[in-house]
Formats: C-alpha cells, structure tokens, sequence
C-alpha cells in the first residue's frame, strides 16, 4: 500500500468506526469488525472516498458473516443500508456497490427497511441540549419517530436528576452543554447508575471516534437528517450484535 493510499485510510478510519459501531451497538464489538476487516486486508478503491467506501465493505462483510437475531426487522442488510444512506450520507447505488448489491434490489431493500423502521418499538428518551431551539427540534423529531420524550435537560445536574427519576430508555445528548457542565460527564454520571444506551450529537464527530479511550458507540453529526436519528435511535434500542463482539 502506498504511502498515499495508508494516510487516506487513516483519515477514514473515524467514518469505518461510526458505520461499524451503529452495527455492533457497542464501542468494543464495533471496533473489532474494523480491526477484522483490516486484518482481512483492505485496498481503496478509485475515487476520492475510495478508502471509506472500502472499509465500509470490509466491515460489511465483517457483519454479514455473523449471526443475526431470529426474526430481526430490519434484516441487517437493511440496517446496513439505512446506516449508509442516512448516517454515512452515502447515495443509494454507491451504498448498493459497497454492499455488493445491484441498486434495483437495494433500494427494495431501503423502502422495507424504512417501513419496517416506522414500525419500532417506542422508547423513552431524555435529551440532553442546551440550545432551546435546537432541544426542541430533537424532541420533535424524536417524537414524530414514535419515541416518547421523558425529560430535555440543559445541564449536566439536570440530566442526572431526570434520568435517576425517569429511567430512560435512550439518552440522546450534546457534547458541549456551555456554563451548563459537559454533555460526556453527564452520560458517565447516569450509566454509573443506569445501563442504557446513548446516542451522542456532535459537530465533530470524529474527535470521538479515534479508537484510544471509551467512547460512545453511536455517534450523530451536526446538522443532521431526520433519518439518521431516526435509525442511529432504532439501533441504539435494538441493538443489532451482542455486545462482545469480536
């Protein structure tokens, strides 16, 4: 591998971690499909995105080989194909060609999985965000993704008291809170206490995906769709492979 094509891959790595995590439903099990899929060996492709479209296909194929849950909907195709359509923004015949999928199919398989998405168990989410508009649209978009919305903390403090009294199911939360305390110390105060998973919204998001320290497994970047939330919440609550993966 050139030296050319290695920085290249080293610059998508943060982008393989998130797609992998969202999979895996954890920092660990996501981490290790990525290390698997390097190990298996890992070429870039033509293009200028050529190292991430060909790690997204090494973890892909990473993903494909292990056991999914009985009667799962979406199929992990389509979770997969909803990850890179909406989280990794990627058009459908690009996500088609990493997947190893003519287009025709993977947009049949899209439309499933997106009803299929409609469809999710509810859960009951606390948002964590400071800026009042931008709570708002959260609780607005998660609410209209059929979720219910336990309590929007704009503090740290506050956070930690809604969540030991709420008991949420998901916790979806900022990174910076301002004069308000740090959205990352809030979320370790309340798994401390209460195992349930968090979906963390970042204009950086790849400050939290370089693979050296605990970070979160499912990771949103400012601006974002609706739909990315809408799946990165679905995977966040199902949870795709156990936690051990790897």
């Amino acid at each position: 591998m050139s030296d050319m094509d290695r920085a290249a891959m080293l610059e998508a790595l943060p982008f393989a971690r998130r797609f992998a995590r969202a999979i895996a439903g954890s920092q660990q099990g996501g981490d290790a499909m990525v290390a698997d899929a390097l190990r298996e060996g890992v070429t870039p492709v033509p293009g200028p995105d050529g190292a991430k479209l060909a790690l997204f296909a090494g973890v892909a194929r990473v993903a494909r080989r292990m056991p999914e849950a009985a009667h799962a909907q979406p199929s992990r195709l389509g979770r997969m194909l909803l990850l890179l359509t909406s989280l990794e923004e990627l058009d459908a015949a690009t996500a088609a060609a990493v997947l190893g999928l003519d287009t025709d199919e993977a947009e049949a398989q899209l439309a499933k999985a997106r009803d299929r998405l409609r469809a999710a168990t509810a859960a009951r989410v606390l948002i964590i965000e400071d800026e009042a508009i931008i709570a708002m649209d959260l609780q607005q978009l998660v609410e209209s993704a059929g979720h219910d919305v336990v309590g929007v903390a704009a503090t740290e403090d506050e956070a930690v008291a809604i969540a030991e009294s709420e008991r949420p199911s998901l916790v979806l939360a900022d990174i910076n809170l301002g004069h308000g305390g740090d959205g990352a110390s809030a979320v370790e105060r309340i798994l401390a206490r209460h195992a349930t998973p968090v979906i963390f919204v970042t204009a950086y998001p790849e400050r939290l995906l370089t693979g050296r320290r605990v970070e979160p497994a499912f990771v949103i970047a400012k601006p974002f769709e609706p739909t990315a939330l809408a799946v990165a919440t679905y995977q966040a609550v199902t949870r795709d492979l156990p936690m051990g993966t790897g």
